[in-house]
């Protein structure tokens, strides 16, 4: 299908309008398994990964790009504090949602047995505070750094993790976590990417763009698959708020259910029920949210 140029012109990216992408993500988080399979995985997975981290050290470095509202921050942090008793813990966190990093320092205010953790606040771009580490004369090492759904928010995502993988002291881990290269998402991307509106902040990547770079390298690293799906039954309810708010979402475009051209919602709405992106379950259509998680190492 060919969509005009001027017919997609008031189409505008999601991130161009920080309150709406807030409320599709919320929407998001709501209709998708993804925090609980994240949740799963650093309660199964996590503690034997930062097993060598903080070996013989009194305090151990911590530096979270992208924190969001600190959920599942924390988690890991409670992880660190079990495998590693006493020891202080020193965390950056660098997240550029003024809102999101309120949310995650009302949440620290909640959370009792942080005594040992110190929060070190960077409201700032993964870029703006990578430029910071740059210009200093000894660049701050981290025994542990983690990326969760963030390198989509950067201009050079190889560079990105190039630059935090320098960052690693020695025996220390560099955790990503992103969509997997047989989501739904990638689907719905290879198919759509050149009718949707990208901005120079949002890379449609996957887990295998990933272990591309990192097999090109020869870095050394480990490969988890993490199932999550996503409800997305609202999506075929017209004038269903949930259901655009989903489509922005899914699309990265703001309003894209009143902005994009007939044809091309339409296209995309069937794509949706097709295999390839989703399946059906008890009368609800399950958008595959499939996840990976890559453990890197020095």
């Amino acid at each position: 299908m060919t969509v005009a140029t001027g017919m997609a012109s008031s189409m505008k990216s999601l991130l161009s309008d920080t309150s709406r992408y807030l409320q599709a993500f919320e929407v998001f988080l709501e209709r998708s398994t993804e925090h609980q399979c994240m949740q799963e995985f650093i309660g199964k997975k996590f503690p034997s990964i930062i097993s060598g981290v903080g070996h013989g050290k009194s305090s151990i470095n911590v530096l979270g790009i992208g924190s969001g509202a600190g959920e599942i921050d924390l988690q890991m942090l409670s992880h660190i504090q079990a495998k590693y008793p006493g020891v202080t813990i020193n965390n950056d966190v660098v997240e550029p949602s003024s809102e999101q990093m309120l949310k995650y320092k009302e949440l620290v205010g909640k959370t009792s047995n942080l005594k040992n953790v110190n929060f070190t606040w960077h409201n700032k771009t993964s870029a703006e505070f990578e430029s910071e580490m740059k210009g200093k004369n000894e660049q701050k090492k981290y025994d542990f750094v983690h990326m969760i759904q963030m390198l989509y928010y950067v201009k050079d995502a190889s560079q990105t993790l190039e630059f935090y993988r320098s960052c690693l002291a020695q025996n220390g881990k560099l955790l990503v976590i992103i969509v997997s290269g047989s989501s739904g998402w990638d689907t719905l991307w290879k198919k759509h990417s050149y009718h949707l509106v990208v901005c120079d902040m949002s890379l449609l990547i996957t887990s295998w763009d990933i272990k591309n770079h990192l097999d090109t390298q020869g870095v050394k690293y480990e490969h988890y698959d993490l199932p999550s799906d996503m409800d997305i039954s609202e999506c075929f309810i017209q004038g269903n708020r949930n259901g655009e708010l989903l489509m922005d979402f899914l699309t990265e475009t703001d309003q894209f259910c009143k902005t994009a051209p007939p044809e091309l919602v339409a296209e995309i709405l069937n794509d949706l029920k097709l295999p390839g992106c989703s399946h059906k379950k008890n009368g609800k259509v399950l958008f595959n949210n499939n996840l990976a998680a890559i453990v890197i190492e020095p």
